[in-house]
C-alpha cells in the first residue's frame, strides 16, 4: 500500500505546486498566502509519503483529498483534478490492501511448505 500512495501523494504535490503558480496569478490573493497554504499543502504530501502506514495516516491523506477538491473554490479546475487524486488515493488504498494481504498470505504459504 505504501509504495502505491507514496506515488499519488508525489503526484499530487506536483500539481498543488503547478496550481499554486496559477493561483498566485489569477485568484487575487496575495503571493504570500498562496504559497504558504500550498507550501504546508506540499510539504504535507511529502511528509504523509513516509506516515501512510501509521495510524491515522489514510485519514490525513482523505483530508488532504477534501482540500485538493476544495481548492476548486480558488481555481476552479482543481475540482476535477481534485476528484481525479481523490480517485487515485482511493485505487491506491484499496488495491494496496488488497497487494498486501495477498503477499502476507503467499508468505504464510510459504513458511508453512518449507
Amino acid at each position: 500500500m505504501r509504495t502505491l500512495c507514496a506515488s499519488t501523494l508525489i503526484g499530487e504535490a506536483f500539481v498543488i505546486g503547478l496550481a499554486g503558480l496559477v493561483a498566485m496569478n489569477l485568484s487575487g490573493y496575495p503571493s504570500g498566502t498562496v504559497w504558504a497554504v500550498c507550501g504546508s499543502a506540499m510539504a504535507l504530501c511529502v511528509l504523509l509519503c513516509g506516515l501512510v502506514t501509521r495510524p491515522g495516516g489514510v485519514a490525513v491523506g482523505w483530508v488532504l483529498q477534501a482540500a485538493l477538491v476544495a481548492s476548486g473554490l480558488v481555481i476552479p479546475m482543481m475540482f476535477f483534478l481534485g476528484a481525479s487524486f481523490a480517485g487515485l488515493w482511493w485505487a491506491a488504498v484499496h488495491f494496496g490492501r488488497r497487494i498486501d494481504e495477498f503477499k502476507r498470505l503467499n508468505d504464510q504459504a510459504a513458511a508453512t511448505s518449507a
